[in-house]
């Protein structure tokens, strides 16, 4: 055992605890003289099992189910219960019925061998069904991927790739004519135009991605894999396919307000993108990383997370989802598809240590941040590669959702702000 072994296990402050759980220190002790919370009493103050207060907060957690809206003057609308959303839209995109993930009424994890631009062109509107496979038109335009290429280089050399997509995003958006064309058809083709585009100024070879190459091929050497495998693409499309929609995120209602205010394709992409590139949402995979890494290099799981949840103070990365009862679908079906590539049993192995520590003492189960974790390791990518990937899937979802917001009411998602001050 190495000396880090032998230290004392990361426990939280009281501090720390009351912030993890949303509380005043106060309520925090009520818990303990309660019997809910067990703390260690010494000369520095109390300290509480991380796992322990990580479990309690999930059992905190509480769903208040909140009707559609019927007969309102305000389409798409329901009255929210205080501490719920401050609004609920209806979508017909995806949902979450008993633990499974479905998309437009199909099963996601039906169709993770589809090309995810197939599904795309399905999802927004250009094909009747997913057989025989749609294809997504027009090719990108060799002079837009050049000035995507010069603005993504034009970052410095070590900027992190969700930066490098954003700054494509400006680039093919700066070189295309019919940018504010705010038709539903155009919004289709800059979607398409942008999912074609993007792996390509990400591409370090300008000559990458011939015409016809899927989506998952071109992207693979912007992640800063080798080269790639048929078990790697697949896994890499698969993942693409499961994170292009859940629910509202607040990625998707950033582009919803966007479109409601009639944005393009560009602008939906890169107002998602501002609150996407964020710690609780798009970034959401490298703190998981981090912890694999750690448990993959001989840290103990229990160690492992103990620090996870000290140091990041927002919970275990990559366990947890509240739209699931159980298991995180899209975790459950993308983790068979990276056993089959060749780096992945140690990886796994970490997994599955982790999810038993994080299941026995949190009641918490793995959730799709680490399932890229899983791949980004597995198949040697970049580390914030799966940051990457959550992007351009999740790009597709944003312009489903544009085209429906297209066609309700202009700028209905303008709040009205309750003045509280002096």
């Amino acid at each position: 055992m190495s000396a880090a072994e032998g230290d004392p296990l990361p426990r939280l402050t009281a501090a720390q605890a009351a912030a993890r759980l949303g509380v005043k220190q106060a309520t925090l002790y009520a818990y303990v003289s309660r019997g809910l919370l067990s703390r260690e009493r010494t000369a520095a103050g109390s300290t509480f099992d991380p796992l322990e207060v990580e479990g309690f907060a999930r059992g905190r957690r509480r769903d208040t189910v909140i009707p559609r809206s019927s007969g309102s003057a305000r389409p798409g609308f329901s009255p929210a219960a205080a501490g719920t959303p401050l609004m609920v839209l209806d979508t017909d995109i995806a949902t979450v019925e008993d633990d499974e993930l479905l998309f437009r009424g199909r099963p996601a994890t039906a169709l993770i061998d589809d090309r995810v631009e197939g599904v795309a062109a399905w999802l927004w509107g250009g094909a009747a069904s997913l057989d025989p496979a749609p294809a997504l038109d027009p090719a990108p335009d060799p002079a837009m991927i050049a000035a995507a290429r010069a603005v993504v280089a034009a970052l410095p050399p070590d900027a992190a790739l969700l930066d490098r997509v954003h700054a494509a995003v400006l680039g093919l958006a700066a070189a295309d004519p019919l940018r504010y064309d705010a038709r539903p058809e155009n919004l289709v083709r800059s979607g398409a135009l942008l999912l074609a585009g993007i792996p390509r100024a990400l591409s370090p070879d300008a000559q990458a991605a011939p015409s016809g190459e899927s989506l998952a091929a071109a992207l693979w050497p912007a992640l800063g894999g080798g080269r790639p495998t048929p078990a790697g693409i697949r896994a890499l499309n698969a993942a693409l396919v499961l994170l292009i929609d859940h629910d509202l995120a607040v990625s998707t209602l950033a582009a919803r307000v966007a479109a409601s205010a009639r944005g393009s394709a560009y602008a939906v992409v890169t107002a998602a993108l501002g609150a996407f590139d964020s710690p609780l949402h798009g970034n959401a995979s490298r703190a998981a990383a981090e912890l694999l890494e750690r448990v993959i290099a001989g840290t103990s799981p229990e160690r492992a997370l103990a620090a996870a949840v000290r140091d990041g103070g927002r919970g275990v990365p990559g366990f947890g989802q509240p739209l699931y009862a159980g298991a995180d679908a899209r975790a459950a079906a993308l983790l068979p598809v990276i056993a089959e590539l060749d780096g992945s049993r140690p990886v796994l192995a970490a997994v599955d240590a982790l999810c038993s520590e994080v299941g026995r003492r949190a009641g918490l189960h793995a959730n799709v941040d680490l399932a890229l974790a899983a791949l980004t390791l597995s198949a040697g990518l970049r580390p914030d590669a799966g940051v990457a990937v959550f992007a351009l899937g999740r790009l597709v979802g944003w312009v489903a959702h544009a085209l429906d917001e297209y066609e309700q009411r202009p700028l209905r998602l303008r709040p009205r702000g309750r003045y509280v001050g002096p």
